[in-house]
């Protein structure tokens, strides 16, 4: 029998001389790690990512149709279901380019009020985005510390406009109702907890040997780069790119509040998850400066033609009835025009590019998510990393499917 030399069966040196290929698997759309129902496919050598597609067409809603057979009033509940964990401020976003369309000055009570629970939606937000990251990288703990604080504020808006996330609260010339008897009282209760939860969720993370070295030096991406690709918001802030809406372009009433714009230098998964957390205490901030300057007075205009009238004189009076008639069934007349209107979101610039022709009903809505061009630039952030950094990547872009895929 033919004796075989050692090297012959060494498993080591069959391995090398075995050819080698990229693998093409896919992530999503029903993996929990892929928020919504993104789905990407995948080039693998071995663990590392050689190209990456996404797909994000699994959740069409078809946003911008439902809207032109709405009138103007019925589209809030569809903005309220784009980043439906911060809708306050996807109706600020909305109803401020039809009021420009308008022309149309809202009650200084009303900006205050928009400005109040944008900053509150704002939290909430960046809460659900830290919490996401600590619990995919094994940190329960901070999941639990993040949502104890987004719920105790999230009672607050479900008391304030009757629902958790599908407010629909926000009115073109105001606000739906002013803020009931003893709900600033329970918000001024409840923030110190929520900056203690914060703080916490600081302690437990930001020098964690772990987490740091999970996501410093993780999905890196420079300035000028992160500008090509359309990034705004906490992405590109991390970058060191000095970009806010509410300070480049103050709308509402933030050119009368403090408050400053935190940046990052390295634009890493780790300088997007430390600006969220600065980015939470300046909106405490905010929050606090409002409810001391916000004045007394009405929250909606007092025009029929744009809001509706007072019970008591839909009750009473022909002209109340007629204007209630007209305003549930023809909508809103706003003027022939053509606008773009944005805030800064949670994620970043928030837009609205809105057509009217002159009638109760828009002729063309079309939304500027933050999250879409975010997600585009996806496959360039995770190139070259192994596939368990994904997950503290694209929990750090904060996708949310609603308003990415509207």
């Amino acid at each position: 029998m033919t004796e075989y030399a050692a090297q012959d069966h060494d498993p080591l040196a069959l391995e090398s001389e075995l050819p080698s290929s990229p693998m093409t698997v896919n992530l999503g759309p029903s993996h929990p790690a892929m928020h919504g129902t993104v789905r990407l496919v995948l080039t693998l050598d071995g663990e590392t990512i050689v190209e990456a597609v996404p797909e994000i067409g699994f959740l069409h809603r078809g946003f911008s149709k439902s809207s032109e057979n709405s009138t103007w009033t019925q589209v809030l509940p569809y903005t309220d279901r784009l980043n439906y964990v911060s809708p306050y401020l996807n109706n600020v976003a909305y109803v401020m380019g039809v009021e420009k369309l308008i022309g149309l000055k809202v009650p200084e009570r009303a900006e205050y009020i928009r400005v109040l629970t944008g900053e509150i939606s704002r939290i909430t937000d960046h809460l659900t985005c830290i919490g996401a990251i600590g619990l995919e990288l094994g940190a329960f703990t901070v999941f639990l510390y993040a949502i104890e604080a987004r719920e105790l504020l999230w009672d607050r808006i479900a008391e304030l406009s009757g629902a958790r996330v599908t407010v629909s609260w926000m009115r073109v010339g105001g606000c739906a109702n002013d803020i009931p008897p003893g709900w600033v009282e329970k918000l001024v209760e409840c923030l110190p907890r929520v900056l203690e939860l914060t703080d916490e969720i600081d302690v437990l993370l930001t020098r964690n040997r772990i987490f740091v070295d999970r996501t410093r030096g993780i999905g890196v991406i420079g300035g000028d780069e992160a500008i090509d690709w359309g990034f705004t918001g906490p992405c590109l802030r991390a970058c060191g790119v000095n970009y806010d809406v509410r300070k480049a372009h103050p709308y509402s009433v933030y050119d009368r509040i403090d408050f400053e714009v935190p940046l990052g230098s390295n634009g890493d998964t780790y300088d997007r998850y430390v600006l969220r957390l600065e980015e939470i205490r300046q909106s405490h901030r905010i929050i606090q400066q409002c409810l001391e300057q916000m004045p007394p007075g009405p929250i909606i205009v007092d025009d029929w033609r744009y809001a509706l009238p007072p019970k008591k004189d839909v009750f009473s009076s022909i002209e109340g009835v007629m204007a209630h008639f007209k305003l549930i069934m023809e909508g809103i007349q706003v003027p022939p025009g053509e606008i773009y209107a944005y805030c800064e979101g949670a994620n970043g610039e928030l837009g609205f590019h809105i057509v009217s022709n002159g009638k109760g009903k828009p002729y063309a809505i079309q939304v500027r998510a933050p999250g879409f061009p975010i997600l585009s630039g996806l496959p360039r952030l995770i190139k070259g990393h192994m596939v368990a950094d994904i997950i503290p990547i694209f929990d750090s872009i904060n996708m949310i499917g609603g308003e990415v895929e509207q």
